[in-house]
């Protein structure tokens, strides 16, 4: 969040109120523990599909901790534990069973910092689909690729130095490449975790119209520290505070009448 607003933003200008969309992803009693560390309290939520639900807080609340259990990201962390249930179409993700490469197939992630691989930018799209062969053919890899990239705003910038290194593009390219590489991967579900912090307001503002665009194919969950992103973009918003959910529901709802005193004094400034 850049600054304290001393007004609860009106997201009446941006993001349009949220369909009536299914369920995609149902949290239940969901506890996050770092060795002795609790760091996520009993969290439960219905995250819609083809919707951007924003999850906002201030640092350390347990946002990004949430996010990373949707793709079970922290089973890479030593020590970590999560229990409750986490079900993505009828299926328990935490079940011992689940196939967390095939799971994270599913599940496209977008980081804070652009992290292209040091490989061509066409490389870097077809990777994914490949190694987990996606694609029957050459000429159906280089359709994905294509069509990634036109999704994610970006084919028209470099349709004509596809064979150059990622890494030399800008870095608000370079983050849409990263999207990109996401739609390639995933059928169903995208994280980003605040994908915009490293970039300047102009890429930030192409990004955001990416997301807005996405959400009609996609489940978009979005940690985001700022506001008026979360009240642009998002039609859902969920508020976490020292490890718990405080409250969740439409975002014009959650920014205009919160039902939590904590969400009002954050969402104005006033903590966090």
């Amino acid at each position: 969040m850049s600054g304290h607003e001393e007004t609860i933003l009106d997201p009446s200008a941006g993001a349009t109120a949220p369909p009536q969309n299914a369920s995609k992803v149902r949290a239940r009693h969901v506890n996050m523990f770092y060795g002795e560390k609790h760091a996520l309290q009993d969290v439960s939520i219905d995250i819609r599909d083809r919707a951007v639900t924003a999850l906002i807080g201030p640092s350390g609340c347990g946002k990004t901790t949430f996010l990373r259990c949707l793709n079970r990201m922290n089973d890479t962390i030593p020590f970590a534990r999560v229990t409750g249930e986490i079900v993505i179409d009828d299926e328990n993700i935490n079940d011992p069973a689940t196939d967390v490469v095939q799971l994270r197939a599913r599940i496209g992630m977008v980081f804070q910092k652009p992290n292209p691989f040091p490989k061509s930018i066409f490389e870097n799209v077809a990777y994914g689909p490949r190694i987990h062969g996606l694609t029957r053919s050459k000429d159906e890899l280089e359709e994905l690729v294509l069509t990634s990239l036109r999704r994610a705003g970006l084919l028209d910038e470099v349709k004509d130095r596809l064979g150059d290194l990622a890494t030399g593009i800008s870095g608000g390219q370079q983050q849409r490449l990263c999207i990109a590489r996401a739609i390639a991967l995933s059928r169903e579900i995208i994280l980003m975790d605040e994908p915009c912090s490293a970039l300047d307001p102009i890429a930030t503002s192409k990004i955001e119209e990416l997301i807005d665009e996405l959400r009609e194919r996609y489940a978009i969950v979005i940690v985001t520290h700022s506001m008026q992103q979360a009240a642009r973009i998002s039609q859902r918003a969920a508020h976490f505070h020292l490890g718990a959910l405080v409250e969740e529901g439409e975002t014009s709802q959650i920014f205009t009448a919160p039902r939590d005193r904590r969400t009002q004094d954050y969402i104005t400034g006033r903590f966090g």
